[in-house]
């Protein structure tokens, strides 16, 4: 039995997948349910299943009351019985007992079958929705269980099954069963069924899990993807950006020889990619968008109701290539900056700037200069509508035409849409600061209202409010709000009493502290023997015969400085800049050995022989030795203990 249960057990665990806690709370909720189903037992009683693992023995314990007589064994027991289990058990009291019945392996096994695999099947599904929610964009892979036109089964891990649905699956590619397929795992949808896992390989995520696995700086956190505009199957538009100096993005992208991104292009079934570099200039960026066609101007216009349009002006020649087949390429580029883009042809563009200016008495009255150039724009126009050839001069002189009016009409716009930005700022400051951050439901309006302002993006009393002041017919204008509401509307803000600002008390300025001075660096000397006071060097007694050397010196030295004038000039070498008497006296200590001496005195008259001085032997050099402390931050000067001894 042991052996028979442990490996069943095993199977089941190794086939599911799932923790072996799991399975075996299973196996127990289902032999209590068999047990009750069993004995008829009552669904408010307590009944509690033990399997032992080593034995694969199974006991049920129930809860029992304790009487005298047992009238029904399935709610009551015998004192003694009770006692078993519960030495302190009285009569009266609740007790929990074993009840197994007879034979119930077997009963239990035929009963709890269907169960056990319910409860399993559920609790796989509940592992499966834990596990692939996870996942949740992120690359997975599986393999082609069934195909059909209208979607594609794919088996994932743990016994999982994904489905592709056609919207998801890139136009033109086909799967055979088996075959192995990388796809997004897009959505995880909770149903009675189990969980039910959308894949997608035509999503844009899909294609950035694609260049973060190819190109490391992505993964890195060197190259950023900024925005992404696909079409799946067909064209793809990609912008990134460096965040590091140095980085070249798109370079980064496309590899060496494009190596990097013709894997990426082969996993979308031959899907063309344009890796652009994103640039933080609308104009700059829309115009690189729309590559590989060539611009020649990009204008802004933010102030026009709707969204924000940008007229893009290209030549002749590059029109079709701008707007791309089907007008893909323009459709893509406005997806990826988020602006709405008008095309036009270089003629197409002159003809409008020149309908402007003649139709605008203020732009001929600003530019008095364009007059002439209006005739020449006239003539060039005529040419081309000919079918005349056109100079590349003629062209230049349209494309300056064309820059100068869109510009000034760019630059007329902005000056509006500053105008509306001091005036917004002026009312905001005229309104309490404390509207803005209360929300519009604290207003009392009737929930029918506030749900239909609020929908229209007014969040806030202040918001509100601000509109009002600027333009209450965009109050009105939206749907089911009249003058009626508008005047409950006034009558809510009248009666509104916004909270006092609190009035913040100046906060002390710090006075700057003052900058710490660098520390005066400290030298310690150590010195490994102090001479004593006697031992300080004295000044030296000369002889007799010494004074008279020195005499004699001394005097020829004077004669030869009197023949022979000193020169002005400093001399040069080691006696450079000193007079002779310094020559003379450092010559002398050289000689006697000695570093000061006394004036010499004149030699006696008598010939008293005076005795030779002992020779002694040369100094040595004395030595020093610097030595650095980074404990304390000091230099030491250590010196030789035969110095100390010499002097």
């Amino acid at each position: 039995m042991k052996k028979e249960f442990s490996l069943a057990f095993n199977e089941v665990l190794d086939d599911k997948q799932l923790p072996r806690e799991v399975i075996l709370q299973a196996v127990k909720d289902a032999l209590v349910q068999a047990y009750r189903k069993t004995v008829n037992a009552s669904a408010a009683q307590l009944i509690e299943a033990v399997i032992d693992e080593a034995t694969g023995e199974v006991q049920i314990f129930a809860e029992k009351e304790v009487v005298e007589d047992v009238q029904d064994e399935r709610t009551e027991v015998t004192l003694d019985v009770a006692r078993k289990a519960d030495p302190n058990a009285q009569l009266g009291d609740v007790v929990v007992v074993e009840t197994t019945p007879e034979n119930f392996g077997r009963v239990a096994a035929q009963a709890a079958r269907q169960m056990i695999q319910q409860r399993i099947r559920e609790a796989e599904r509940d592992a499966q929705k834990e596990h692939f929610s996870q996942l949740v964009g992120e690359v997975v892979n599986g393999v082609v269980q069934a195909s059909n036109p209208h979607m594609i089964t794919l088996g994932l891990d743990r016994k999982a099954e994904g489905k592709m649905p056609r919207s998801q699956q890139i136009p033109g590619e086909r799967f055979r069963v088996h075959d192995r397929v990388r796809a997004l795992l897009l959505e995880v949808k909770d149903t009675t069924r189990g969980p039910e896992i959308i894949l997608s390989r035509g999503h844009r995520d899909f294609l950035r899990r694609l260049l973060e696995d190819e190109v490391p700086e992505i993964y890195q956190g060197l190259v950023e993807i900024r925005a992404i505009a696909r079409e799946p199957g067909y064209r793809s538009k990609v912008a990134v950006s460096a965040l590091q100096a140095g980085i070249d993005p798109v370079g980064a992208c496309v590899g060496i020889r494009g190596v990097r991104i013709q894997a990426i292009v082969r996993e979308l079934h031959e899907e063309k990619i344009d890796v652009i570099e994103w640039n933080p200039d609308p104009a700059q960026f829309i115009a690189k968008a729309l590559s590989p066609a060539r611009v020649t101007g990009v204008y802004l216009d933010e102030v026009t109701e709707g969204n924000k349009t940008a007229t893009v002006v290209v030549p002749e020649d590059q029109l079709s290539l701008a707007i791309g087949r089907d007008g893909q390429n323009a459709r893509l580029a406005a997806k990826l900056t988020s602006w709405r883009i008008d095309i036009k042809s270089l003629t197409e563009a002159a003809a409008d700037a020149l309908h402007k200016a003649q139709s605008d008495a203020a732009f001929i009255e600003e530019n008095a200069d364009l007059v002439d150039v209006l005739l020449q724009i006239e003539a060039v126009l005529a040419k081309k509508a000919e079918g005349r050839p056109v100079t590349p001069e003629e062209y230049t002189l349209l494309n300056r035409f064309v820059d100068r009016v869109e510009r000034g009409a760019q630059f007329r716009r902005e000056a509006v849409l500053d105008a509306e930005r001091e005036e917004r700022a002026a009312l905001e400051s005229t309104l309490p600061e404390a509207a803005f951050d209360i929300p519009l439901e604290d207003l009392g309006l009737p929930p029918s209202l506030s749900i239909k302002i609020s929908g229209e993006g007014f969040s806030t009393i202040g918001d509100l409010m601000l509109q009002l002041k600027l333009d209450p017919d965009r109050i009105l204008a939206i749907n089911g709000v009249g003058p009626k509401a508008l005047e409950t509307i006034q009558q809510a803000l009248d009666a509104f009493k916004f909270p006092e600002p609190v009035k913040r008390k100046p906060e002390p300025v710090a006075e700057p502290e003052p900058e710490p001075q660098p520390e005066p660096e400290l030298v310690q000397v150590v010195e490994e023997k102090v001479p004593a006071a006697e031992e300080v060097e004295k000044p030296v007694q000369l002889s007799e015969e010494d004074e008279r050397l020195l005499a004699e010196m001394q005097g020829k030295t004077t004669a030869q400085a009197e023949a022979k004038p000193v020169p002005s000039e400093p001399l040069r070498g080691d006696e450079g800049k000193q007079s002779v008497d310094e020559i003379f006296a450092r010559s002398a200590e050289q000689l006697l050995g000695k570093k000061k001496t006394r004036p010499a005195k004149p030699a006696p008259s008598g010939g008293a022989k005076v005795p030779e001085p002992e020779k002694k032997k040369p100094k040595k050099k004395k030595f020093r030795e610097l030595e650095y402390d980074p404990d304390h931050d000091v230099t030491i000067v250590r010196r030789r203990k035969d110095e100390w001894e010499e002097e």
